[in-house]
This record gives structure tokens, sequence and C-alpha cells, in this order.
């Protein structure tokens, strides 16, 4: 297993000399296992990614999965090279939405007027949406399965954990924990996880005042990854007002706190059970 992280802010892009280390991309996570490709979330990190498979002239056969529909989440698709190659087949999974909405549906509005250009009927790629509810478990190609968990987020958003080939991955974005202790359902999703991505908007002082917009801090994230005996923490979901000389300060407390965490940069490229 092999994790590229290609976007790592939260909210919205932050481009500039003040990111430029830790990255101003949206959320997007690449996991692969073998041939297989799984990429977590579509922010302005995929037009990246999809940058890079485009130069290297593959065919891509992967699964998107959308932790919710907010804007941070998709709005790199339309910019997704490999869209418009017919060789790509992409499947894309979204759980968060409540029956008779879809995350079809979702998607395309996203993509058509009045916010896009009507942008899909450009694409050429072999494109399949599938729904599920959180709590399901996702059988991809391959052999492959994929557990997911609700996260509680204005609107709700989907957690997911991989495991394969003696590691796993768990991706806990866009989740706010609960007024005390840890939140024990993701507790349990977690155990034993060889690598805890976990939203980290916010530090302690900060969340005061933004309690119940559905996001965490740093020392929740610590909380939790030593209440599931998770191996190493990357914290994600950066606040767009967080530059780089704040993204060191946190980097140092939390390793203070819990030493081999990480603080999530783009690039970073991380191979669980062998870091």
């Amino acid at each position: 297993m092999e994790l590229h992280f290609w976007g790592v802010r939260g909210s919205l892009p932050t481009p500039g000399p003040a990111t430029v280390r830790y990255g101003g991309n949206t959320l997007c996570v690449e996991v692969r296992i073998g041939s297989r490709r799984i990429i977590i979330d579509a922010g302005s990190g995929i037009r990246v990614l999809g940058a890079a498979l485009a130069a290297a002239g593959q065919p891509v056969d992967a699964d998107l999965l959308i932790s919710h529909t907010h804007l941070d989440h998709i709005c790199g698709l339309p910019f997704f090279a490999p869209l418009f190659d017919p060789a790509t087949r992409l499947r894309i999974c979204g759980g968060h939405l409540t029956p008779p909405e879809g995350i079809e549906k979702a998607m395309r509005l996203s993509l058509a007027a009045p916010l896009m250009p009507n942008v899909d009927q450009e694409f050429r790629a072999g494109v399949s949406f599938h729904d599920f509810t959180p709590g399901d478990d996702l059988p991809l190609p391959g052999g492959l399965r994929v557990r997911t968990v609700a996260l509680r987020h204005p609107g709700n958003a989907v957690g997911f954990r991989i495991d394969a080939g003696g590691a796993s991955v768990c991706y806990l974005s866009d989740t706010e924990h609960p007024p005390e202790g840890v939140d024990e359902s993701l507790r349990r999703f977690a155990a034993g996880a060889s690598v805890l991505i976990y939203d980290a908007t916010y530090t302690d002082a900060e969340y005061r005042t933004r309690i119940g917009w559905g996001h965490s801090t740093w020392r929740e994230g610590v909380r939790l990854a030593d209440a599931a005996s998770v191996k190493r923490l990357v914290l994600f979901h950066h606040d767009p007002s967080h530059d780089d000389t704040f993204m060191d300060g946190i980097a140092r407390e939390v390793d203070a706190a819990r030493p081999g965490s990480l603080v999530a940069t783009e690039g970073l490229t991380l191979r669980p059970g062998q870091d």
C-alpha cells in the first residue's frame, strides 16, 4: 500500500507564498495497492493527480470515494484530465446523501450550468456512479473491500477504511468530536490502523467559537489515535488561515504530544506497514 497526498487544505484552495510548503490545494488522497488505484475526494488536488496520470500515458482505472459533496471536496473533478480520455474507467462512490438524492445527481449538478458550462458533456471516460449507506462495506475490483462510517458533519459525511497487505488506512475528514471523550464509533472503526488521516482544522482555542461547524482539532486527533491504538496519526484539512509558519507550530506540538505524528503536506508519500 502507498498513500499519496495531492491536496491537504480544507474549505477552499489557498495558493501563494504563505502556503507553499504545506500546500494550498484542497483534499485528495490516492491509495495504491498493487495495480489498483483508489482516490479519496476530488478537491483541487485531483487536478495535479490527473496531470501526473496523463503524463504517464497509461490508461486509468480507478475508484473515486467521495466523503461528501461540499465544494472543497469536489471542485477539482472538472479538471481531472483522465475524464477526457476514452480509455479511462472511473467508478464514483458516495454515501452521505439521503434517498432519493444520490451521488450522480449531486455531481452532475456541480458540473452543469449555472455552476459550470455543462462540462460533463465533454467527458469521454467511462464513468459510473454508486450510492451506499454509511456502515456498508464497498466491494471494489480486485477483491478489495472498503469499510465506511458516518461522520459528524453538517449535511453528513463518510469516513473510509482500507485494509490490504497487512496495512490499513483510515480517512476521517470533516468530522467533529463529541463534547466529552472520543467518538466510540470512530474509535472502533480506526482500531489498530496503520495510518489515521484526521480532520484537524482548528486549534482548541479556535474550536471554542466554531462548535457545530463539523470539524475537529489536532489534540482530539491525538486522543482518538491513542484510544484506537493507531500507529501513525496524520493531520489533514488544514484551515485556510493557517500559513506555513502556523503549521510548523502545530507540527512541533503534535510531535511532542504523540511522537511520529505528521502534518500532511502536498506531495507526502507514505507506505503503511513499511515506514
